[in-house]
């Protein structure tokens, strides 16, 4: 069994991941962190883990103890973690937040689709943001083919679980209930990590990206909408999407409309690409919790550990 841990355990992000290491046919979970919820039951804070774990938070933690550790805190908070601890020999590492996803300090971005053979063979790794996912998996493969030659323009929402646990003015519910608003715009930090991404891909890509997040009146998922000038044909760019993802484990492309419920709770993403006079349109949706940041990590533990990249992962959408 691999033995896991995990620091910063009360969030939202955390407590996706205690749902999915708890029933993972080849973990043991050894500890959770959290100084403030030390000695409360998991389920205190996550309630979906009534009646699934007696496990308990702790203050304390022994890396040397544990195969894998999850680094589940807030941005900012993983480096100084490794300023006050030394990782043990052999210790795999999964950071969640945004630390570490320029690939410092030997670090591997961790986005299957394009990564797959690296995330193999490392032992640390950068999980990628939750916006970045979804928008990097609508671009990939036309960065791939070099066919990124024009800006970009992407419209995407996210649910109320993307800001986290934390309550803020733009999180209550009677704030959030019927509404939606723009934020960020044309700077959202995960621009970064995307465009790293694509110029890896398709180094002549110097073009903008026109990226405008919204908050959405729903509780989680991720539904953008993307769109450039392109040469390609329908035919063409459909083909060569599902070319691109013919192998992904949890990447589909299909010839229907596509919405969130065929992915909440689950680690699918959904692709739909369509023409439009010279634009090249396509949507990609996703889990902001799974796919996007607890599913995706597990999905990289398996491909570091050498497991079936599915394992643990076969969930059901709220479809209903």
């Amino acid at each position: 069994m691999i033995k896991a841990g995990i620091i910063g355990g009360a969030g939202y992000t955390a407590g996706e991941l205690l749902r999915l290491l708890i029933h993972h046919p080849e973990v043991e979970i050894v500890f959770v962190h959290s100084t403030s919820n030390a000695g409360n039951a998991l389920s205190d804070v996550h309630g979906g883990l009534i009646g699934e774990t007696e496990l308990r938070f702790t203050d304390t933690y022994d890396l040397a103890a544990v195969d894998v550790l999850f680094l589940c805190s807030a941005h900012g908070q993983s480096r100084k973690f490794w300023e006050q601890n030394v990782a043990p020999a052999g210790l795999k590492i999964i950071d969640l937040a945004q630390d570490f996803r320029d690939e410092s300090c030997g670090y591997v971005y961790g986005l299957p689709e394009i990564n797959r053979d690296r995330i193999a063979t490392t032992e640390r790794l950068a999980n990628p943001g939750c916006f970045a996912t979804a928008i990097q998996l609508a671009l990939l493969p036309l960065a791939a083919a070099g066919a990124l030659k024009d800006e970009v323009h992407i419209t995407a929402i996210t649910g109320s679980t993307g800001a986290g646990v934390k309550p803020g003015a733009t999180t209550h519910f009677s704030w959030r209930t019927d509404n939606l608003s723009v934020y960020k715009a044309f700077e959202h930090q995960h621009l970064l990590e995307i465009g790293r991404t694509l110029r890896g891909l398709q180094s002549t890509f110097t073009h903008e990206l026109n990226f405008v997040p919204m908050r959405g009146d729903f509780a989680r998922g991720i539904f953008a909408s993307v769109y450039t000038n392109s040469d390609l044909t329908a035919e063409q760019a459909v083909a060569l999407y599902k070319e691109f993802y013919a192998d992904a484990a949890f990447t589909f492309v299909v010839d229907r409309e596509v919405d969130l419920k065929q992915v909440v709770n689950t680690n699918k993403a959904i692709i739909r690409v369509a023409k439009y006079g010279t634009k090249l349109h396509i949507v990609s949706t996703i889990d902001n919790l799974l796919k996007g940041a607890s599913g995706q990590a597990v999905q990289n533990m398996n491909i570091m550990f050498g497991l079936d990249e599915k394992a643990g992962l076969n969930l059901k959408p709220s479809a209903f």
